[in-house]
């Protein structure tokens, strides 16, 4: 049974870091592109980033390129998600997701998913 576990969320002030965690199992870590999303009150799930097996070119949506970071342990079978300077607009509920094939920023293309784990930034 695959399962994936977000933690790392929290309470953070506005210009603060939180790093995220998911770690997977029943499932073969190296074969799966890994990915972040986020859904806020009242908002459609948005794509955040994705990193393939090699972790040679990740890909970030423009709202968070160059304040947030993916990047996988697969001898843990865990990928990470670094964000620093955190505003109230990154409040919102932070999943992790799997695919077997090259990195999609489409929810439904995405196989499995984990529970999410809540991000709450103040101002």
């Amino acid at each position: 049974q695959v399962q994936l576990v977000e933690s790392g969320g929290g309470l953070v002030q506005a210009g603060g870091s939180l790093r995220l965690s998911c770690a997977a199992s029943g499932l073969y870590f190296s074969d799966y592109t890994m990915a972040w999303f986020r859904r806020a009150p009242g908002k459609e799930r948005e794509f955040l980033a994705a990193i393939t097996w090699s972790a040679d070119a990740p890909s970030y949506t423009d709202s968070v390129k160059g304040r947030f970071t993916i990047s996988r342990d697969n001898a843990k079978n865990t990928v990470y998600l670094q964000m620093n300077s955190l505003n109230p607009e990154d409040t919102a509920a932070y999943s992790c997701a799997a695919r077997s094939y090259t990195e999609s920023s489409h929810a439904y293309q995405y196989d499995y998913w984990g529970q999410g784990t809540q991000v709450t930034v103040s101002s």
